[in-house]
């Protein structure tokens, strides 16, 4: 002490040894002015039975669904129960005229994008066109008495109808065991329902977001160009075509048939129609209030293009048309699902893998319109609700539907109000299906492909692949290998690398969690990451760590030899600039939210690995859990409760006094 009051400020003998000499005099001066330092508290002894419970509940229910049910008589339960299941019951009591216009303006429009998609993704799946408008009109019905999104619009999608039909095509050749394939088909719908409530209703929700938005963001684009260039085949005319989904299989294909497999005829209408959707996609994105003409623009191509063929008979000059749609509504298809034999495991396989990707894309879809109106979207709800749409569903002849974007966006700039929207497009497609399906006779697959690709090009979101890339290059690679195993293999290898990347990712953050150095900021007790704030300044004799992760099994190993390196670091700087030796090593462990007996033991070793240097290990802030566990395991009675601290200030100030005698 002696040493600091006796230096005047012009006798120092260098920059560096005057900047030592101010550390120590501050640390010095910190502890003086501090009268008094908090104990970390030890949280009190909780009944097992009760942590178990109150761990369930918040993992499961964190959203405390029976709120509402408590204090209520049994009657009013009974009717809360009722609106749980059917949100229908709840928001029908408001509904009125004023709501009733916009969900009619809203469903006749969505619908007359819906009948021509629905025609094609059809095709998509490599089932018969009524398949796809069955899928648009029990599915929706269902959706609008039990789901809670006020936005979303049901029915068949491009990735899902891409995704079903080249798994159901490696089981069954939809050409030469047609029966067996819708069959199969069926029966995958039927799980691909069942996983969607079973999801919803264990409350199991958070599994879809293991699947990352950047591999969803890379699988959707490589989807929207596999399904572009399938369409090649009803774009450009072309008979024998192959039936891989890989570009490379694809182009040769395609320059294969070059000189004797393209129609002209077909070439001039699908190219011609493709361009003007293409543009009133434009005018659309240009300007909001032009929102309709790219909805009702596919309609209007299927009249032009279907009066064109049938005037000019250009099926007889090779253009390629859909023949008969069958007229009438949903067959039954009980008795048509797998129960037994080797497609059940194979619908089983097929149908979880549609059911999840179905399950994701329209959680999110429906978040964002739920996010844009201001209301809360219940998101166990929904897969209970598109769960019991697609397990009817499959009984009822439809193939696996969710939430479309086009159709979505659609229906919200339209002014929809309420999911009657939905059930105003599930009308407009009965009638198609009784009255109209036969006016669909002459209608050519060009210009269903046209519609295809127009609908998917909306898919490919190159500004949220830049932003990706901008923010996480982990996140990157996820994207991009999603997006090149889509489109150079296959739609399954692609989904498959996606999650393997995700799962990667997690795996790398939980078993490589990040440590940091932190110094003091200046003329603060603040001390943060030295990289973050190149002006804080080390503690001399110290060495703080932060650990910026739980400590468990898969990392305490790592956390314990990345903070000894930490250390073998600071001690080679030290001897090459002849700085105080370092004393203390001070962990500051408020993001440590959790330990268990393997960080336990780490923590053990690396004390034991401290006193071996003369190093004292002190711990600073730690949480409840971690201070409860580290109190059960004797560990505080190891390092000694005098080493355990509030904050990284009050363990440097404790520090101070033995450091000022030292230097």
């Amino acid at each position: 002490m002696k040493l600091i009051s006796d230096m005047e400020p012009n006798s120092a003998s260098s920059i560096e040894a005057e900047t030592k000499e101010m550390d120590v005099r501050s640390l010095s001066a910190s502890h003086q002015h501090s009268q008094y330092l908090h104990k970390v508290g030890i949280p009190p002894k909780q009944n097992l039975l009760r942590e178990f419970t109150a761990r369930v509940k918040e993992t499961l229910f964190a959203d405390d669904p029976l709120r509402p049910f408590k204090d209520q008589p049994r009657s009013r339960k009974l009717v809360l129960g009722i609106e749980a299941i059917f949100p229908i019951f709840e928001w029908g009591r408001s509904y009125n005229w004023r709501k009733f216009r916009g969900d009619l303006i809203a469903g006749l429009t969505i619908a007359s994008l819906c009948i021509p998609q629905d025609i094609g993704y059809a095709r998509l799946a490599n089932l018969a066109p009524q398949y796809g408008l069955y899928s648009s009109f029990v599915p929706p019905l269902i959706y609008a008495f039990m789901g809670s999104s006020r936005d979303i619009a049901i029915g068949p999608v491009a990735v899902v109808s891409l995704l079903l039909g080249s798994m159901l095509s490696n089981e069954i050749d939809p050409n030469q065991n047609e029966a067996e394939y819708l069959r199969l088909a069926f029966t995958a719908t039927f799980f691909a329902g069942i996983t969607q409530v079973t999801l919803g209703f264990l409350r199991l929700g958070f599994l879809i977001d293991f699947l990352s938005h950047a591999a969803i963001i890379g699988f959707m684009a490589g989807a929207a160009i596999t399904i572009a260039l399938q369409q090649l085949k009803g774009l450009l005319g072309i008979e024998k075509f192959t039936k891989k989904t890989d570009i490379i299989s694809v182009m040769r294909s395609v320059w294969g048939s070059v000189h004797h497999g393209w129609n002209w005829q077909t070439i001039l209408i699908g190219v011609s129609f493709l361009s003007f959707l293409l543009l009133t996609k434009y005018i659309g994105k240009k300007s909001k209030k032009f929102f309709w003409v790219p909805a009702i623009a596919p309609l209007i191509s299927v009249i032009l293009s279907t009066f064109f063929v049938y005037i000019t008979h250009a099926e007889k000059k090779g253009v390629q048309i859909v023949k008969n749609i069958e007229k009438g509504i949903n067959p039954s298809s009980v008795n048509q699902i797998y129960f037994t034999g080797d497609y059940l495991l194979k619908g089983l396989k097929i149908g979880v893998v549609a059911g999840m990707i179905a399950l994701t894309e329209a959680v999110a879809i429906g978040r964002t319109f739920a996010s844009m109106k201001d209301y809360q979207l219940d998101g166990n709800k929904e897969m209970v609700a598109l769960g019991a749409m697609n397990v009817v569903g499959s009984l009822t002849s439809c193939y696996v539907a969710t939430g479309s974007f086009s159709r979505s966006a659609v229906n919200f700039m339209s002014g929809c109000e309420t999911a009657v929207s939905n059930i105003i497009m599930s009308c407009v497609v009965f009638l198609t299906l009784e009255f109209l399906t036969p006016l669909f006779k002459y209608t050519p697959n060009a210009i269903l492909a046209a519609i295809i690709i127009s609908a998917v090009v909306g898919l490919i979101d190159v500004k949220a692949a830049i932003l990706v890339w901008k923010i996480d290059k982990f996140d990157f690679v996820a994207c991009l290998g999603a997006f090149l195993g889509v489109v150079f293999v296959s739609v399954e290898i692609g989904l498959l690398i996606a999650v393997i990347i995700s799962f990667a990712k997690i795996l790398l953050q939980v078993t490589r969690p990040r440590t940091a150095i932190l110094g003091k900021v200046p003329r603060t007790n603040v001390y943060r990451n030295i990289l973050q704030y190149p002006e804080a300044t080390k503690v001399p004799g110290v060495l703080i760590v932060r650990v910026d992760s739980a400590i468990y099994f898969s990392n305490s190993n790592y956390v314990k030899e990345r903070i000894l390196r930490w250390l073998m670091d600071e001690e080679e700087k030290v001897k090459a600039g002849c700085q105080p030796t370092i004393h203390f090593l001070i962990v500051e462990m408020s993001p440590v939210t959790d330990i268990d007996t393997s960080g336990i033991h780490a923590l053990e070793e690396l004390h034991s690995s401290l006193e071996k240097k003369n190093i004292q290990l002190i711990l600073a802030n730690p949480g409840p859990v971690v201070m409860d566990k580290l109190e059960a395991s004797k560990f505080a009675n190891l390092i000694g409760d005098d080493k355990i601290f509030l904050t990284v200030s009050d363990a440097v100030s404790s520090c101070s006094p033995k450091l000022v005698e030292n230097v």
